[in-house]
């Protein structure tokens, strides 16, 4: 019998900017060739939340976008939190990265609370970061991807960022070196792209984690020789999507 992995596609109408529909089409891809049935919600303002949930994966969106959003978001905070809480892997890009931490006021002084998921707060600027970017991470390796972000995230004392960039002018604020940020298994990036197609390591530790959480173990047994052909070839691609990306200028 093939196990069940729920997704929750949080916010797609509004949320949902540079590719990241990416990464949830990535998700369920892969969740197929590791033998599993990828079940994917989609969560938009005033849905009924689903009887359950696997993993969370969200994207980016204008200022404007956040505030359609914001007061469902609201009513979805405790629930949010006390999912992370327990340990269900979450990927929050750019605009739910922000609204994931404790504010982000933006660059006309609208100050919009966030649901403290991730200790970090932010502040909008005039000047944008945008460009290819390559972090460098302890987990994941090199992770690729396409950043382009007006406001600035400052991590508190103890949250961890994803990984860290090189040069100044990019990643979490431009000033630290750091981007995104690390809380249990709750990850915020700006990294668009789409991040997933061209980061396997980041779309298998969000499967791993999914599957071990409901079912124990992660099982890749049930694989059949084409699905861990297509599997493969997946990986080649991603590999090469890298290195392009890896060589363009910002």
């Amino acid at each position: 019998m093939t196990k069940q992995i729920d997704v929750m596609s949080l916010y797609p109408k509004d949320m949902n900017i540079y590719g990241d529909s990416g990464n949830v089409l990535t998700i369920r891809r892969r969740l197929e060739l590791y033998g599993y049935e990828p079940v994917i919600h989609q969560y938009n303002q005033g849905d009924d939340w689903p009887g359950h949930v696997d993993m969370i994966l969200g994207g980016g969106g204008q200022d404007t976008g956040q505030k359609k959003i914001i007061d469902d978001f609201y009513s979805r905070a405790d629930l949010l939190r006390s999912l992370a809480g327990d340990g269900v892997p979450m990927l929050m890009i750019c605009g739910l990265y922000q609204l994931f931490g404790e504010y982000f006021e933006t660059v006309d002084g609208t100050k919009l609370d966030g649901i403290g998921v991730i200790g970090a707060y932010t502040v909008g600027q005039d000047v944008r970061m945008i460009g290819n970017l390559v972090e460098h991470s302890d987990q994941f390796g090199d992770v690729i991807g396409y950043e382009n972000h007006s406001g600035q995230t400052f991590l508190r004392d103890g949250t961890r960022p994803l990984g860290h960039v090189d040069a100044d002018g990019c990643g979490n604020n431009g000033e630290d070196h750091t981007e995104g940020a690390r809380v249990n298994n709750v990850i915020g990036t700006y990294m668009h792209g789409s991040l997933l197609p061209k980061n396997p390591a980041i779309s298998d530790f969000l499967i791993e984690t999914a599957a071990t959480r409901r079912y124990g173990s992660f099982d890749a047994s049930d694989q059949t020789p084409e699905q861990a052909a297509a599997l493969a070839h997946l990986d080649e691609t991603a590999a090469a999507a890298r290195r392009t990306a890896a060589a363009r200028p910002r």
